[in-house]
């Protein structure tokens, strides 16, 4: 009921993508149920409907796609501060947001359903003058266990998708681990609670560095006398006692934590700076899929060249080579597109220049991969258009023409949604450039550099790939 709620209320750019969202499983539960249709009209060509049903793995995988990237721009199930003390907390959220998309996958599911059935004639008679009856199975009765099953698949299948990446996560990033070495000679505090009269053992306090002491190479050495290299020999072992101690003139709080939390020793790599901090003054982490995206793309292609010599044309064998040149161009999208803002930046960058760059290096992880889902289908639809094109393989076919429609819908509409995420996630930072004087054609005009950039760079890498992809079909 709460998902229900959530769907009606919800704005009308949210409710366009749900459509959109229907309309994507729509098509595709029509896809399964024509490859229904046709195993019922040729029950002796049990493998080319099998092929036609590992086809639609791809519209299906699309529709998933952009199912999760709907998911994710919704602002009805964002956590808030205050839902959790009603019973939103995370997980309720999540579940929310699986219920909504199973939703409008349902509903997508029930419309492929109905024109299905008007289409075989099973509600007001065949229309078209029967041009549809062969590929549908006009003449079969429809068998309802297999029918409800397929139409089952994308909503399971978007759900279940949905459930997994809003799944809640902890925010705090794990602690790094402290090097800690043997009792004698210990680097600060053991990681087991000492037994009684430890304290007092010999040798027991001296692993501690005293404060000044920051060059003696990490060991607290003894003088020829037995004193300490500090000096007096008991005035080490006050000062660990009161290290736990706050400052004078800090305030309570903090003095009340640091004491509970114990003493403060000093890291073992606390004297390194990061270079390049997490933080918007610091460079953006570079992304590390491209030397494993080159190589997956590679592969990819030597698998076409293998498959077009055995097996011309679109043929099993070709699978696993679209399959490693789509890992291939996702993986190494997010490592280009921070390429190509760090090149926007090169050579004593303008301040157009510099916020276009940073911000392509900022969001390369959220843009690149929809971008490489667009080069990949870009690039498998014109080498299949090049393989198609010299009339060896039968024309397509409207059931042909609904795949590449949903599946080129939805990579498109997947990547303007990032798009939309992206200028979600950046509204804070342009409304405090825009307080602090920017003017707003600054702002539109890096858009339209970071645009240009990016087709500038993606647009022959799809040429080229579609161009490789497409060499063996000839032999």
């Amino acid at each position: 009921m709460l998902a229900l709620r959530l769907t009606r209320a919800a704005r009308p750019a949210v409710q366009l993508r749900r459509l959109l969202v229907a309309a994507a499983a729509a098509g595709t539960a029509f896809l399964l149920l024509a490859c229904l249709g046709y195993a019922l009209g040729h029950p002796e060509a049990a493998g080319p409907a099998a092929l036609r049903l590992t086809w639609c793995a791809v519209p299906l995988a699309a529709t998933v796609y952009f199912a999760v990237a709907v998911a994710r721009t919704d602002p009805a199930t964002r956590p808030r501060p205050g839902l959790s003390a009603v019973g939103l907390g995370p997980a309720r959220l999540m579940a929310v947001s699986a219920l909504s998309t199973a939703l409008a996958c349902v509903l997508g599911s029930v419309l492929a359903l109905l024109s299905f059935l008007h289409l075989r004639g099973d509600l007001t008679g065949v229309p078209f003058r029967g041009a549809t009856a062969d590929f549908l199975a006009a003449d079969q009765p429809l068998p309802v266990p297999a029918a409800l099953t397929l139409l089952a698949l994308v909503p399971a299948a978007t759900s279940a998708t949905v459930a997994l990446a809003l799944r809640p996560r902890d925010p705090r990033p794990a602690a790094p681990a402290a090097r800690r070495y043997g009792r004698f000679g210990a680097y600060g505090e053991a990681a087991a609670r000492e037994t009684f009269g430890a304290y007092g053992r010999f040798g027991a306090r001296f692993g501690r560095r005293p404060a000044g002491g920051a060059g003696d190479g990490g060991h607290s050495g003894r003088g020829a006398d037995g004193t300490e290299a500090g000096g007096h020999p008991g005035r080490e072992a006050a000062a660990g006692r009161t290290a736990g101690r706050a400052p004078a003139g800090a305030d309570h709080g903090e003095a009340a934590a640091d004491t509970a939390a114990g003493p403060a020793l000093p890291a073992p790599d606390a004297d390194r700076v990061d270079a390049e901090p997490a933080s918007l003054g610091g460079a953006p982490a570079t992304p590390a899929g491209l030397p494993w995206g080159v190589a997956l793309l590679a592969a990819g292609l030597a698998v076409h060249a293998y498959a077009g010599r055995v097996a011309p044309g679109l043929s099993p064998t070709a699978l696993p080579g679209w399959v490693l040149t789509a890992t291939g161009l996702v993986l190494a999208s997010p490592g280009l597109t921070h390429l190509c803002g760090r090149l926007l930046q090169s050579v004593r960058p303008g301040a157009l220049r510099l916020l276009a760059g940073r911000v392509l290096m900022a969001e390369a992880a959220r843009i690149g991969r929809p971008l490489g889902v667009v080069c990949a289908v870009g690039s498998a639809g014109y080498a299949v258009t090049a393989l198609y094109g010299g009339g060896a393989v039968p024309s397509s076919g409207p059931l042909t023409t609904l795949g590449a429609l949903v599946v080129a819908g939805c990579t498109v509409a997947t990547l303007l949604t990032a798009a939309v995420e992206a200028r979600q996630c950046r509204a804070d930072t342009v409304a405090a450039l825009l307080r602090l004087g920017a003017p707003a054609m600054l702002l539109r005009a890096a858009a339209a550099l970071r645009t240009a950039a990016l087709l500038t760079l993606f647009g022959p890498l799809t040429l080229a790939v579609a161009t490789l992809s497409a060499l063996p079909a000839p032999r």
